[in-house]
């Protein structure tokens, strides 16, 4: 096992809390106008009705035990009931002074239990402390990676069209959180720490801290770091159940503090939405909006014992989370190594090969990544996206056919010398994903082909599967479908395709055999000013960037809705002209806050 995954499952590969528009927004929710926002469990029930799904969200005082324990009695931590009185809820602000800070976690951890119907069995160690302070001390949390996951961050949001070659991945991951971490759950030191705007006298966020606090809950039962979380898919299907039901518990929690609880909440400001990454965003924002779903439906089979029950058998792609219900185990994928002595597959720290599985989530990522982008052209549309429902729609038929993706890194050999993190450009790829469908396949791959001619690629004379992007993510692509598999080979010339994977090029010989070649590909030019910004934590590479849960105060907290306007405005690339989302482009516009 090499070291990334090492750390992965020891130091948790999680991301955490409500990571969605991040460094860019900061604090916000993004849905369609006039639709209530509230994810999770049905806000039209009222937070303040004494049965939720089935469960009690009241202890009355004549069924309360004389003897309460913190271990064994729901409602009650160290002291203090749910609905106890504390001096803080009588101020106009949320500081909360250092002897407080005790009794305030107390009974937060109370309130999660209340919603939860979980004790929690160990104290919750709480820190409460200052941006400035966070930047110092943890600043640097999330870029904790060796040269090599760095090189191969920039080949995977390379092939995903997320981050350009002039984009260094990992920076912009480390950029992304900027000043928008709003708390985070460390499981290798149980510790939660609550990020505040207000230096001078740090101020508590009541549902952030619930949201951690959840974590906590969730680590001390269920152990967190016990899940294989080696990919972009296999961490948005874990964060599907664990954030799903940390937003839900949040969701509730802010419902309860809006209608019959004293919440501390503190004024929030986000910043304007200027230049965010909605590729990179929809794909860390999919298990908080569809995991509470899900853990909707596992509450309708059975309770919170069929949610405790998933934490054995969690969902195994986020298929399964898109789609509650729809088993959908993603099928082995090995990838046979047909490159020449001028490539070789890219290992990690000189252990295991460099691999990656993008799955449903980031593939409809991919397709929409311009969907709300004037820069970025896109295959879903803004209008296939917000769905009719609130929040986003990831359940597509370009992708719901999706049955397992390996992307694999190549490096070009260079006489020997080794490729560092800043060669890009002799880096390569090769990308299997099968489908359940030759007709599933066949839309994936010509869904593909519309996104390489929305870059305005070249095709290559002496074919009609090979294109050659010039600039933003330039190299030579090819396509091939063949029956329930489609396999997308890049490499930096057309040359090299065949040198990378034998039999990806035009007239080869072995072209119509090939598993890894193509036959039904495009490709395309893209504007310079791609600007990216790094998903955090949803891949192998990032190694301890994943081992924190970080709130960002989004989805289930007291967020900020952010409603899409349009604005006419030409079509700077190419693309068919019957929709009418070609016409208008979305203008992010930041309204008065609202939970999510």
């Amino acid at each position: 096992m090499n070291s990334t995954r090492t750390r992965r499952m020891a130091g948790l590969a999680l991301l955490a809390a409500l990571v969605l528009l991040v460094a860019a927004i900061g604090g916000v929710a993004i849905f369609s106008p006039g639709e209530d926002p509230g994810p999770g469990p049905d806000s039209d029930s009222g937070a303040s009705d004494h049965e939720q799904n089935g469960l009690e969200s009241e202890v009355p005082q004549e069924d309360r035990p004389e003897d309460p324990s913190t271990t064994e009695t729901i409602g009650y931590v160290d002291g203090y009931w749910y609905d106890d009185e504390l001096p803080v809820d009588d101020r106009a602000d949320a500081v909360v002074e250092s002897d407080e800070l005790d009794a305030v976690v107390a009974r937060s951890m109370a309130r999660v239990e209340l919603i939860r119907n979980l004790t929690f069995q160990d104290e919750a160690d709480v820190d409460v402390i200052s941006r400035e302070e966070y930047q110092t001390e943890h600043g640097d949390m999330f870029a904790n990676v060796t040269g090599d996951e760095r090189l191969q961050q920039n080949v995977n949001y390379e092939a995903l069209f997320m981050v350009d070659r002039e984009t260094d991945a990992t920076e912009a991951f480390e950029s992304l959180y900027g000043g928008a971490v709003d708390g985070f759950y460390d499981p290798a030191t149980d510790e939660i720490v609550i990020v505040s705007d207000s230096p001078d006298s740090p101020e508590l966020d009541e549902v952030v801290l619930g949201h951690e606090l959840l974590h906590a809950l969730q680590d001390q039962h269920f152990d967190l770091r016990s899940y294989d979380r080696e990919t972009i898919d296999q961490d948005n299907a874990k964060n599907g159940l664990i954030e799903g039901d940390a937003v839900w518990v949040d969701t509730t929690y802010e419902q309860r503090c809006a209608a019959d609880w004293d919440c501390l909440q503190p004024e929030r400001i986000p910043p304007a939405p200027d230049d965010l990454n909605w590729g990179l965003y929809l794909t860390i924002y999919q298990p908080y909006d569809d995991g509470p779903d899900y853990v909707d439906y596992l509450l309708e089979q059975d309770g919170w014992d069929a949610v405790d029950a998933a934490y054995d058998d969690p969902p195994a792609s986020s298929s399964e989370v898109i789609r509650p219900g729809d088993d959908r185990d993603p099928v082995a994928i090995e990838i046979e190594d047909r490159s020449n002595d001028e490539w070789t597959q890219l290992e990690l720290d000189g252990d295991d090969v460099a691999t990656e599985s993008v799955g449903e989530a980031g593939m409809v990522a991919m397709f929409a990544g311009g969907a709300f982008d004037d820069m970025r052209p896109t295959v879903l549309e803004q209008a296939d996206i917000l769905g009719s429902g609130m929040g986003y729609e990831f359940d597509h038929a370009i992708t719901d056919g999706w049955a397992g993706d390996e992307l694999v890194t190549y490096v070009a050999t260079n006489d020997g010398e080794t490729v560092t993190a800043d060669d890009v450009d002799d880096t390569g790829y090769v990308w299997q994903t099968e489908w359940t469908s030759d007709e599933d396949a066949a839309q994936f791959a010509d869904a593909y082909t519309e996104l390489l001619e929305l870059y305005n690629g070249g095709q290559a004379d002496d074919s009609a599967d090979t294109y050659v992007i010039d600039d933003g993510f330039p190299g030579a692509y090819h396509v091939d479908q063949d029956g329930e598999t489609v396999t997308i080979v890049r490499a930096p010339t057309i040359d090299d395709l065949d040198a990378l994977d034998a039999g990806a090029v035009p007239g080869s010989a072995d072209a119509s055999s090939s598993n890894s070649s193509g036959a039904d590909s495009t490709a395309a030019s893209t504007t310079d000013e791609q600007e990216g910004a790094v998903l955090a934590g949803l891949n192998p590479g990032f190694g301890t960037v994943t081992a924190v849960f970080v709130s960002v105060a989004l989805a289930g907290t007291v967020g900020w809705l952010v409603i899409l306007g349009t604005r006419a405005r030409s079509r700077g690339h190419s693309s068919p002209s019957g929709s009418a989302a070609h016409g208008a482009r979305p203008v992010a516009v930041v309204v008065k806050p609202t939970k999510l």
